[in-house]
């Protein structure tokens, strides 16, 4: 059997190299447990957002529903981001080659975090966040496929209602203690090899 990352990383690969896009579509499965995550994500939370909503775009696009391009985008987007979570650590810091990745670009994990933080309470509405391949801090309004993403943040609603209220910086602070900076590490491995 594959290793989880190079799974994720050759489906990743694929949506983004597809010169047409596929016929079928599916959400990558969880690589954690809803107890795993709790309390950063629960599982109402994991409930609503992965197992309606990620999976609803990728039926709305096999049942041809709906602006497919969004949906496509929708699963793109899902995969990347929940595939990037792991089990809760308290003190879950970047390993491996993201730590001079960050430090290079931000000089410390922490003002990494504070720049992430503060670019991210600009966003008003329907948003991700995201850490560029090539260090910078992007947006994505609405849903769009991006081939430079690192590290990604749901910053719609429902990935964050029912578990903070409005609180988003709580939300994003909390998202830290399940980042696995292993993910991370392949991803950039992957775009450093091109």
């Amino acid at each position: 059997m594959m290793p989880f990352d190079k799974y994720v990383m050759r489906h990743l690969i694929q949506l983004l190299e597809e010169k047409a896009k596929p016929q079928n579509l599916e959400i990558i499965p969880l690589n954690f447990t809803d107890r795993e995550v709790s309390p950063v994500i629960s599982k109402a939370t994991l409930d609503l957002h992965y197992g309606r909503l990620a999976h609803g775009y990728a039926e709305r696009y096999n049942n041809k529903e709906g602006d497919l391009d969004f949906n496509y985008a929708g699963v793109f987007l899902h995969n990347m981001l929940f595939t990037q979570f792991r089990e809760v650590r308290v003190n879950n810091k970047p390993n491996g080659p993201m730590v001079g990745f960050i430090d290079k670009h931000f000089n410390s994990y922490d003002n990494f975090k504070e720049e992430f933080a503060e670019e991210a309470m600009k966003l008003q509405g329907s948003n991700w966040i995201y850490l560029s391949t090539d260090g910078n801090i992007k947006t994505i309004k609405n849903h769009e496929v991006k081939n430079d993403i690192l590290l990604l943040i749901d910053w719609w609603e429902h990935s964050y209602i029912l578990d903070y209220g409005a609180d988003k910086k709580k939300y994003l602070n909390e998202q830290w203690k399940i980042i696995n900076w292993n993910v991370m590490s392949t991803r950039l491995g992957k775009y450093w090899q091109e």
